[in-house]
């Protein structure tokens, strides 16, 4: 689920609370097989069975809305099995296949622990949220160890270090495991949720073909800072929902990406391109990317070298030239397409290849390219 589709969940959460009105939220907590959405997909119920943002591809939110008015009623949260491959029993003819488990709890949002957990969904904090599938209580764990609340049981402390070993990861991912302690001999399902900052995506360059990728890429749910040292260019109108910088080349020390960051150099201005490229280079951002021909890249490398500028094998490794998956794409808003794809096939380490005539599963483990050292 990603920082878009949780900005318009919590949004109609926040409305709907400030209306006087009751909630829940669904939220996946297994998938088995194929289905539409993974672990961690939320949708938001309200008590007059509005709901936002989805959990499959229509395949079971009209069942999932009338277990939520129960909840809502009730207060008891409960997790359903669904299996999509069952067309007999559903009646829909959709045959999404696979089968999921949904949990819905009802909101309470004078709860500590709950609180917590949306405020760092909303400001978009590493946080994760443990909710024993079976039992009593839920706990909110911080990257820095901090906790709020308790699970019953022997299972407080499994599931800390659970949660802790998944925010270390490099692409953190929802799951429910099944860990020692709790009330069952062979151990407690806990579902693991998590919050992530969403992923910073920088343009070096606001051009006019800058837009178009700024645009896909803040709907896709990416913080978007976009460079230039001509202010005109940088304005809301252009870039909405993007963090301004009006830097000039010889300012761009007051810039600093996260080391997550994906840097794409398109200034389609050489002197510019130059400075700029070295500073994403030396940033330790994991991802830099120049658009253009692979020769305009070894070209600015090049002018850099003859400057006494020399990069290191780990610097220069995450360097990426041409941008973007070979689409055949022409227009802005393709290439911005293009370059996204390839975005989003790397950071989840897939390899942007058709999945018509692939045979294994749709959706793997990620594979991620080594984080490079600096």
């Amino acid at each position: 689920m990603n920082a878009a589709e949780t900005r318009a969940l919590l949004g109609a959460l926040r409305d709907a609370l400030g209306r006087g009105q009751q909630a829940a939220i669904a939220t996946v907590v297994g998938v088995h097989g194929s289905a539409y959405r993974r672990e961690g997909t939320r949708m938001l119920i309200l008590d007059d069975g509005a709901q936002v943002c989805m959990l499959s591809g229509g395949c079971l939110e009209a069942e999932v809305v009338e277990v939520a008015l129960e909840v809502i009623r009730t207060g008891v949260p409960t997790v359903t099995h669904y299996d999509l491959s069952e067309d007999a029993t559903w009646g829909l003819g959709i045959g999404c296949g696979g089968s999921v488990d949904v949990r819905v709890e009802r909101v309470d949002a004078h709860d500590p622990v709950t609180a917590a957990w949306l405020s760092a969904l909303e400001a978009g904090r590493a946080a994760a949220l443990i909710v024993p599938l079976r039992g009593e209580g839920r706990v909110l764990v911080t990257p820095g160890g901090e906790v709020l609340g308790t699970l019953s049981g022997d299972l407080h402390a499994p599931a800390v270090a659970a949660a802790l070993e998944r925010l270390g990861s490099r692409e953190p991912r929802a799951a429910t495991l099944t860990l020692p302690g709790g009330d069952g001999a062979e151990g407690t399902p806990v579902f693991i949720d998590l919050s992530s900052p969403p992923p910073q995506l920088v343009l070096y360059g606001a051009g006019h073909d800058a837009m178009p990728l700024a645009a896909q890429a803040h709907a896709l749910g990416y913080d978007v800072h976009v460079i230039d040292p001509r202010g005109a260019y940088l304005t809301p109108g252009r870039f909405p929902g993007a963090t301004l910088h009006d830097l000039s080349p010889e300012d761009l020390g007051a810039f600093t990406p996260s080391p997550r960051a994906h840097l794409i150099v398109m200034n389609h201005h050489v002197d510019r391109d130059r400075v700029c490229l070295r500073h994403a280079l030396e940033s330790g951002a994991e991802y830099v990317g120049v658009l253009g021909p692979r020769s305009r890249a070894l070209d600015l490398l090049a002018t850099l070298a003859g400057e006494g500028v020399t990069f290191t094998d780990a610097q220069l490794a995450r360097l990426r030239s041409p941008i973007g998956l070979r689409l055949g794409a022409e227009a802005p808003e393709e290439v911005a397409l293009s370059i996204l794809a390839e975005l989003m096939a790397w950071r989840r380490g897939y390899d942007g290849s058709f999945l018509s005539g692939h045979a294994g599963r749709i959706h793997h483990a990620p594979t991620h390219p080594a984080a490079p050292s600096t």
